[in-house]
């Protein structure tokens, strides 16, 4: 691999970021910065992979979610817990502004590669962490995954039908909103204090407090009120038969969105249902489901190309619910560029989500494919000053892999 892979522009060109995490959330998030210009070293373990890599499908032996979190990045493979490699590592951290990590409290401080031994060597660096339940409080050692970060914070309680039992989301919503999002935020947000103050400091990013926000609506009409929130009743999961989801004639779906008054009235104008109009402000929950059930026989009248082309006629915000094979296809996800295609040297051509935020003056986009197994290594090395005899010396001792 060329000395000189090192990302294109971006608005986070010249931030440099050491990336210690795994599987999700912690790679997602720093992918999105190295997207966004930074220059993100994936660090791993001649022995310790990212367990993503081991995750099928496979594309030519590489994983397809590996090759979905880390693009755009460069590979490290370094034994950071022997003597020689954590001394490699904290060498590294006196040229880095961030370091991410998502292991369990205390692992990192036993290694001495915590948050005070890297301050020690830059006083500037930013430690992000990014745990279950945080460095604090009773859940502090408890180990976690997205459904239980979820299940505690009340969102997997509020998600699912009236009546029957809550519905894991389609999507890991702690990891990725909880964790990678607010990773990102973290690193944002301590990247501008360092700005003001000159001086690094540690973020605690805990994916449980993380998902809160997600029910900020739902929590906010609990405090007003002092009522339970059952879900499949609420505002707007459920609650309203003029927002809701229904089935079609040919078994697809569609989302109506008619949320305000003035939508509605328009969408029973168009589809000569005068008689629903009034109907949206119901007094009980049997009154909804009553107003729902007419709705739905209506769907089910057409199939849903039908329904999506009277809404683009009309603007009746109606829209598809699209099953994954069919996003891609599209004209607004092509339009902005929201899937790309890449060259990968094993795995071959290669698409993964686009860079969701647009620069007018410092273009976000992807910088190459994710990397092979240590393929920077060397580069990496090279750069922070070592010699050819010391690179190969840690080769050969199998302290580094590249």
């Amino acid at each position: 691999m060329q000395d000189t892979r090192k990302p294109g522009a971006g608005p986070l060109k010249g931030i440099k970021i050491l990336d210690l995490t795994r599987l999700l959330p912690g790679p997602l998030g720093a992918m999105m910065m190295a997207d966004m210009g930074a220059e993100v070293i994936k660090i791993e373990s001649p022995t310790f992979k990212d367990y993503a890599r081991n995750f099928p499908p496979f594309l030519n032996k590489e994983a397809a979610i590996y090759l979905a979190f880390n693009r755009s990045k460069r590979s490290l493979v370094l034994d950071y817990k022997a003597d020689e490699g954590k001394a490699i590592l904290l060498d590294l951290v006196k040229t880095a502004d961030i370091v991410m990590e998502q292991f369990r409290p205390g692992v990192m401080d036993r290694m001495e590669l915590g948050y005070e031994d890297m301050k020690k060597v830059n006083p500037k660096i930013i430690y992000v962490s990014i745990t279950g339940y945080g460095q604090t409080g009773p859940y502090r050692d408890k180990a976690g995954h997205d459904l239980n970060y979820i299940s505690y914070a009340g969102v997997l309680g509020i998600t699912g039908e009236q009546g029957k039992a809550p519905v894991i989301p389609g999507v890991q919503t702690a990891d990725i909103a909880g964790g990678s999002y607010m990773s990102v935020i973290a690193c944002l947000a301590a990247l501008q204090a360092r700005h003001s103050t000159g001086v690094g400091q540690f973020v605690d990013v805990a994916m449980m407090d993380s998902v809160m926000p997600l029910a900020v609506t739902t929590h906010a009409t609990f405090a007003a009120t002092n009522q339970p929130q059952p879900r499949g009743s609420l505002f707007l999961s459920g609650g309203l038969a003029n927002y809701n989801v229904y089935p079609c004639q040919d078994g697809k779906y569609i989302a109506l969105g008619t949320l305000e008054p003035q939508f509605w009235m328009k969408f029973c104008q168009v589809t000569g249902k005068g008689e629903w109009m009034n109907k949206i402000a119901p007094t009980s929950n049997e009154a909804v489901q009553a107003l729902y059930e007419e709705v739905k026989a209506f769907f089910e009248t057409q199939p849903q190309q039908y329904w999506v082309d009277l809404s683009d006629q009309h603007d009746l915000l109606i829209s598809p619910v699209y099953d994954m094979h069919e996003v891609e296809d599209d004209p607004q996800v092509q339009a902005r560029e929201m899937i790309v295609e890449q060259e990968h040297p094993t795995a071959g051509k290669v698409k993964t989500i686009g860079v969701p935020l647009k620069f007018s003056e410092t273009k976000a986009q992807p910088a190459w494919a994710a990397p092979v197994f240590g393929a920077d290594t060397k580069a990496i090395l090279r750069e922070a000053g070592y010699s050819e005899a010391q690179i190969d010396k840690w080769a050969t001792q199998k302290l580094i892999v590249g």
